[in-house]
């Protein structure tokens, strides 16, 4: 059984095809889903997909690409959206210095807005960091994140601040770039953080894990994630699927 945490499905590169993706992840070993939402039309398609499908859970939030566009009118629609019942996640937001595309001041203030809205809701966040990694650190540990809890999803950074975000609570997630020829700062994460505190994730349609580079990701691919961590273990791809899926559901609070 494997929970893929992150997923846009919702995406364009999905519109021909999502039917059949969906069923290759299942027949894949998929067993559980969050599709994560980018804006709030991607969050209303995101509340769409957890309606047609048993397994699939969503997050509703504001990309750091998207913050530019943050409103009161925008607060309050993603709030209505987390009274959906299979929403299960503020996100995914945060902040991205890589891109740039929106100002960096208006990222830092949607992002202390909507780790509020979580608190309120209490949900927990599913974070985009992204060459920001102080000041996403100095954020989270203002605005009391850690009283929700979350996820660092493709986590980037250093093993020193992983285990400082761990003792915060949060989760980190590893994804498709673990096994690229030069990842060798991910693998040293996946090698020294705890079993307990991973997640695996495909960012699907981005981010696709050898041997499949250069094709649109996609949810059954996930499997290739977990066989890395667990080739960099030296765990059992079983024991890795397991207690990544338990971790997932005991964050987002899913009991099936």
């Amino acid at each position: 059984m494997y929970f893929d945490t992150h997923t846009h499905l919702d995406d364009r590169r999905f519109l021909s095809d999502q039917e059949e993706v969906i069923k290759r992840a299942q027949e894949a070993g998929v067993e559980l889903i969050v599709n994560v939402g980018e804006n709030v039309k991607s969050a209303r398609r995101t509340v769409e997909l957890t309606q047609k499908y048993d397994f699939i859970y969503g997050a509703v939030g504001l990309h750091p690409h998207e913050a530019k566009d943050f409103s009161v009118d925008v607060l309050e629609q993603l709030r209505d959206l987390t009274r959906e019942p299979k929403i299960v996640a503020v996100g995914e937001i945060g902040l991205d210095y890589y891109y740039d595309h929106s100002p960096r001041n208006i990222q830092q203030q949607a992002f202390r807005q909507l780790i509020r809205l979580a608190k309120e809701v209490r949900l927990p966040i599913i974070i985009h960091d992204r060459d920001a990694h102080e000041n996403t650190l100095r954020i989270i540990k203002e605005e009391k994140a850690d009283e929700v809890g979350g996820v660092f999803h493709c986590y980037s950074g250093s093993v020193p601040l992983a285990r400082e975000i761990i003792k915060m609570g949060f989760y980190l997630a590893l994804g498709g770039a673990l096994t690229f020829q030069n990842a060798r700062k991910t693998v040293e994460v996946a090698r020294a953080i705890p079993l307990e505190y991973l997640l695996i994730e495909t960012d699907c349609p981005y981010l696709t894990p050898v041997p499949y580079r250069g094709k649109r990701n996609e949810p059954a691919y996930v499997v290739k994630v977990a066989e890395a961590i667990a080739e960099i273990k030296g765990l059992s791809v079983e024991e890795v699927a397991q207690t990544t899926t338990n971790n997932g559901k005991k964050l987002f609070g899913i009991s099936e």
